[in-house]
């Protein structure tokens, strides 16, 4: 099914149904293309993820919600009762700019059905609205139930008299871009529109967010000082993003440490940690690393070459960062010890390319505490990831694994997206490398990160399944088929290893 085509325009005299009251002005209408009993489904969008309409807010908290007993700031409206009411705090993605501003979501109807959603910010006495609120005391979405059921945004304006709201005003703009929201909304409701991936499954949403501008906050610099060809605010924030990604998921799997007089800007500091650190495999630019360092975490980043970002960070950084060109033969049975190897540490592979599919095997061998790994280039050992090329697909088994679960539960469980989505090359790199840490010996767990990159989706196991004997045995049997195949060759370090690079 097509969603009908949003037709909006300008309320105009004469309305066919009057505005909630006298004070009320009526700005723009749409058809709804949905039933009313699909009004408060659509509605519930708008007020539990305002988000979604506006880069100025980062998410609403509903302090409290009511049925009955509503607060003095709720209005009475001739002819409706009062349902439901939401009071919702909203966050602005920019604290430091914009003030959080309270507000309540008042649901109205008759016959216990909503037909009417009236938002009203709560202000204090002479305290003004932040830039992201549109200069009204109430703003209120109606389905109005004539012969053509129609959408209706009303108002009651602050200044009536200095407020413009002809087509080209900012707040006819922002009432047509929540009137298209609900349309689609509404919609999205009468056909069963799921989301094509879920994100937070892995680390909640609130508690990201909220380190987050704290991590951007004391980071964001690092756009300053960039020195390399790619994007600074791409690469910059998506680093900011997966190290926020990593503290939470840290914090969570690890106990907590004994510290006595946390900062509030550093809560980190007496979270969870790996006890053997980690290590950035592959780690490029150094900058997940270096964050992970300022913050007061233990690691490495290994590459096969230095960046010139790495003579930018402080000198603890850079005595952390190391050249050098993975062999698989540290993995085999009765090797040296090596920074590889070392005891619970987490092994992080972001955007790894050709070491992407060695992470599972590198935490295992090391008795790693877990891994995060975050595929773009698809490849499998030691050649490309070719879709439906069966040698590419059964290298870790040799053919199916009696112990993976049944494919279509894992696809499921993995969070690609839509069907279409799930048959996609990249979508079958991903089936593989969850069937191949399950086959390492770990549980598989996935997240939509929310980074500013297509190539977003990561991987985590952070604890182990099946027996060790067996695990080792699969580890082995594929470190032997690659040194059978004898197509990978470990390259040569550019540049100079150790401190100096």
């Amino acid at each position: 099914m097509t969603r009908p085509r949003f037709e909006p325009s300008p309320c105009s005299e004469p309305l066919e149904v009057p505005p909630l009251a006298s004070s009320w002005r009526p700005l723009i209408s749409s058809p709804a293309d949905f039933p009313l009993e699909l009004f408060e489904i659509a509605v519930s969008q708008l007020i539990h993820h305002p988000e979604y309409n506006s880069t100025l807010i980062l998410r609403s908290d509903t302090l409290a919600e009511s049925t009955a007993n509503f607060p003095p700031l709720v209005p009475v409206l001739d002819g409706l009762v009062a349902l439901r009411n939401v009071h919702r705090l909203l966050l602005p993605r920019r604290p430091g700019r914009d003030a959080p501003l309270e507000q309540h979501c008042t649901l109205y109807g008759s016959d216990s059905v909503a037909d009417t959603l009236l938002l009203t910010p709560i202000v204090a006495a002479g305290g003004s609205l932040p830039y992201y609120h549109p200069a009204v005391s109430h703003l209120a979405f109606r389905y109005i139930p004539t012969t053509l059921p129609t959408l209706r945004i009303e108002v009651v304006l602050l200044s009536p008299d200095d407020t413009p709201t002809d087509p080209g005003s900012r707040l006819y703009r922002t009432s047509l871009s929540l009137l298209d929201a609900l349309h689609r909304y509404g919609w999205g409701a009468l056909t069963n529109y799921k989301k094509r991936v879920q994100h937070d499954c892995v680390v909640p949403r609130e508690p990201y967010q909220d380190l987050y501008l704290i991590m951007r906050e004391r980071f964001k610099g690092l756009v300053d000082t960039w020195v390399e060809s790619t994007d600074p605010l791409k690469h910059v924030f998506e680093d900011i993003g997966i190290a926020t990604f990593l503290i939470l998921l840290w914090k969570d799997t690890y106990p907590p440490l004994t510290v006595s007089d946390v900062p509030a800007d550093e809560p980190w500091r007496g979270w969870g940690r790996p006890a053997g650190g980690f290590l950035d495999f592959g780690c490029g630019n150094g900058m997940l690393t270096h964050i992970l360092l300022a913050c007061g975490y233990t690691g490495r980043g290994i590459d096969l070459r230095a960046r010139n970002s790495w003579m930018t960070y402080p000198p603890h950084t850079q005595a952390r960062l190391q050249v050098d060109a993975f062999d698989p033969c540290v993995l085999a049975p009765g090797a040296e010890a090596s920074v590889y190897t070392v005891p619970g540490q987490f092994v992080i592979a972001n955007h790894a390319d050709e070491l992407t599919p060695w992470a599972p095997l590198l935490a295992t061998r090391a008795h790693a505490s877990g891994f995060l790994s975050i595929p773009c280039c698809a490849w499998a050992f030691d050649v490309r990831f070719e879709r439906g090329k069966a040698g590419a697909v059964d290298l870790f088994a040799g053919g199916a694994s009696s112990e993976d679960v049944e494919l279509a539960d894992l696809v499921t469980a993995l969070n690609l997206g839509s069907d279409s989505a799930a048959t996609s090359g990249y979508a079958q790199y991903r089936i593989w490398l969850a069937r191949l840490s399950r086959h390492c010996g770990w549980a598989v767990e996935c997240e939509v990160l929310r980074i500013p990159s297509t190539r977003n989706w990561a991987l985590v196991g952070r604890r182990r399944i099946g027996s060790e004997e067996k695990v080792e045995a699969n580890v082995d049997a594929i470190l032997q088929s690659v040194s059978e195949r004898g197509i990978f060759k470990a390259r040569t370090p550019e540049g100079k290893g150790g401190k100096d690079h």
